[in-house]
């Protein structure tokens, strides 16, 4: 299992750190496990591949271009830092 770890600022609240752990199996489109802290709770889930492909048909994009995209949202490094925008709710 593959693992990533991020800090993360929320554009509705650019001052507070958040941090996202990604893991996955084979690759982000077979499904992934993600974690959520504030460093005193945590909020866990699960994406599964089929949740995945229904995003992407909503959204109207090829499947593995959204597969690509979510590397790049989730799970790229400082290469796509300012260019993915995180709202917490």
């Amino acid at each position: 299992m593959e693992k990533t770890l991020k800090r993360i600022h929320p554009v509705s609240d650019p001052e507070e750190a958040y941090f996202l752990q990604v893991s996955w199996e084979k690759d982000l489109g077979t499904g992934f496990g993600i974690i959520l802290s504030d460093g005193q709770c945590a909020w866990t889930g699960k994406v599964s591949e089929a949740e995945i492909s229904r995003e992407a048909a909503d959204m109207e994009m090829n499947r593995e271009k959204y597969v690509e995209e979510l590397k790049k949202a989730l799970i790229a490094g400082e290469e796509s830092a300012g260019k993915y925008n995180f709202t917490i709710s």
